[in-house]
């Protein structure tokens, strides 16, 4: 079985619910997977959006999670999970706001694809703290067995 991951707040292609954004509560979505390949270590989840500022003259892409170190026995993260509810030994990475948490889609302008990415890494990223995506990236580089995509949208009512 393939690495797969999915939310049971929205489908892959759908519209992530308002709570999830900052238009709501700006919680994190509930995510899964299974398929985790043999020889995983630990899991690297990112959330970013590709379409910032405007989907229809994107400049940047906006890291709204980082999470890594996440231990390869378990299966998913609950709704909302923050540092108290994430498993022992795992990290979140700074976003594009400088926090070390959840930052839910907030598009100024259209609606923006929202990348829920994982990665099954062979191993343990080390010598990490409130790291930035790009540090994260660069430790990840050349240890991912498998990866797999869920992706959402938004547009602010």
């Amino acid at each position: 079985m393939a690495l797969s991951l999915t939310s049971s707040a929205f489908v892959d292609g759908g519209e992530i619910p308002v709570k999830y954004t900052c238009q709501g509560d700006d919680v994190s979505p509930p995510v899964a997977w299974q398929g985790v390949p043999n020889g995983t270590l630990s899991l690297v989840l990112i959330l970013d959006d590709p379409d910032a500022p405007d989907p229809d003259a994107p400049v940047r892409t906006w890291v709204h999670w980082v999470v890594f170190n996440l231990p390869q026995g378990i299966g998913s993260l609950p709704e909302d999970v923050d540092s108290r509810g994430y498993p022992q030994g795992c990290k979140v990475g700074i976003n594009d706001w400088g926090r070390t948490d959840y930052g839910g889609p907030c598009p100024p302008i259209g609606r923006h694809r929202y990348f829920h990415k994982l990665y099954a890494l062979d191993v343990v990223l080390g010598d990490l703290d409130a790291a930035k995506l790009s540090e994260v990236r660069s430790a990840m580089k050349g240890h991912i067995l498998a990866e797999a995509q869920i992706v959402g949208t938004y547009q602010k009512k």
